[in-house]
């Protein structure tokens, strides 16, 4: 099945300058001759101008296309490149007329599939790919970037090579019991399983702020009623979403909107006010507002200028959250004081004037992102489920080979156990076929990638 020829729309479907499709497969060359009557493979990788016919030699469009002999090629097989006008028409009747006359309709990520299983990259690349041409915020796309160079699937391979080292002196063990202790000592063995244990644990801790980076952190705006809540959504949003009236309570239900602050991704929200309601609409926007709370990475608890914040000390009502919490004055231009006095601990903010909107922005950042909250910062982590699954296993039986050799001195199962953490760290690079693992991965991928 994926060595057949297939053929896609690489780019979005619609009114556009140019189109690309692609065409891979053992029979590419052969399928493109018969709607490129000038086809040629030689010389590779060059643009070529050419007709594009269908199967009774009515004219598609003019075009350039591209060959791209295997092995070196996106997808490790022969592939040819089609760059047509856009638009409705001309890519569907060139797609149409590719698979009339011998190529099939790829399946979502198929052609980065087909990169995986022919060495052209591993799973943790394809998956990084992905999340590239996902990405809606800077941090996003670079992180993507150092995952697709490999950074992430180098630190793996080494662990990988260094589990394999601790298994093949455990067999020498097990193999020649009457060599003494054989080339190294079981207690040296253990500490560097204990090593390598570490290592793994240092790498599961980039999880929540790797899968936070990919998803976008879950900013709340919380207080009272009519403190401005709203405003200041919309005014970090930079656009009228959610409806500002001088009433209390207009906020019935939680808004939530993706946003980027200082090129990071934000899934920022804007909540009912919490306050006692005998009314039911009330009541149950306030119970979602909570939710949210609870769930926040970061809670922007917010009270209006002349409020009584710095005096009752609104971080008392937050303090049982697992997230941060940033205490901000709203409505910094209703003061009448010119120097009003303010709690260090609160930041002042007017939706109205944006006084102190791009400091709020960047607390977020570094209360959401921590040590990552720079660009530069930036290093190689987990950023799934999947990942943070894979290590938490390769940890627990890494946890039980040590444990096997320094009290009950058992090197059959402590060599069993580093295989178990070996086998985690496979899966998840993709060294194993995992057809499962690779269904997955690649179920939500676009067509053409």
């Amino acid at each position: 099945m994926f060595s057949d020829t297939i053929a896609a729309l690489a780019t979005p479907p619609g009114r556009s300058a140019l189109a690309v499709v692609r065409l891979s497969g053992r029979d590419a060359f052969v399928v493109a001759a018969r709607v490129i009557p000038t086809f040629t493979a030689v010389p590779p990788r060059t643009a070529h101008l050419a007709a594009f016919v269908g199967g009774d030699g009515t004219l598609i469009d003019r075009g350039l296309y591209t060959v791209f002999p295997g092995p070196n090629s996106y997808t490790g097989e022969d592939l040819v490149e089609f760059s047509c006008h856009g638009g409705l028409v001309v890519p569907i009747r060139l797609v149409s007329a590719l698979l009339a006359t011998g190529a099939r309709a790829a399946l979502p990520g198929e052609f980065t599939r087909r990169a995986v299983m022919h060495g052209r990259m591993d799973l943790l690349q394809a998956e990084a790919v992905g999340d590239l041409i996902d990405a809606t915020a800077a941090a996003q796309a670079r992180q993507a970037l150092h995952q697709l160079d490999g950074g992430l699937s180098r630190r793996l391979a080494d662990l990988r090579s260094a589990l394999l080292d601790a298994e093949a002196l455990l067999g020498y063990d097990i193999d020649f019991p009457g060599e003494d202790d054989g080339p190294v000592k079981p207690a040296r063995i253990a500490a560097r399983i204990q090593e390598i244990r570490e290592q793994v644990a240092r790498l599961l801790a980039t999880a929540p702020a790797g899968e936070r980076l990919r998803a976008g952190a879950l900013v709340v705006l919380a207080g009272p009623p009519n403190v401005g809540k709203s405003s200041l959504f919309n005014a970090l949003l930079g656009a009228d979403r959610a409806i500002v009236t001088a009433s209390p309570g207009t906020t019935r239900d939680a808004i939530e909107a993706h946003t980027t602050f200082l090129g990071w991704p934000i899934r920022l929200v804007d909540t009912a006010g919490l306050r006692e309601s005998a009314d039911e609409a009330e009541q149950l926007g306030v119970g979602f507002s909570r939710r949210y709370v609870e769930a926040a990475e970061v809670v922007v608890a917010c009270e209006a200028e002349g409020g009584e914040a710095g005096k009752r000390g609104r971080e008392s009502e937050f303090e049982s959250l697992s997230g941060s919490v940033i205490l901000v004055q709203t409505k910094a231009d209703l003061s009448t004081s010119p120097r009003p006095r303010v709690p260090a601990s609160l930041l002042r903010t007017s939706s109205l004037t944006g006084e102190g909107l791009d400091l709020l922005k960047e607390a977020v950042v570094r209360a959401a992102f921590g040590a990552h909250a720079s660009m530069a910062d930036l290093e190689p982590g987990l950023t799934r489920e999947r990942h943070r699954i894979s290590l938490t296993r390769a940890r627990d039986a890494l946890r039980e080979a040590e444990a096997q050799l320094t009290d009950d001195r058992e090197p059959v199962l402590a060599a069993h156990h580093l295989r178990e953490a070996a086998r985690a760290l496979e899966e998840l690079i993709g060294v194993v076929d995992v057809e499962e693992v690779l269904g997955r991965v690649f179920g939500s991928f676009c067509v053409g990638k």
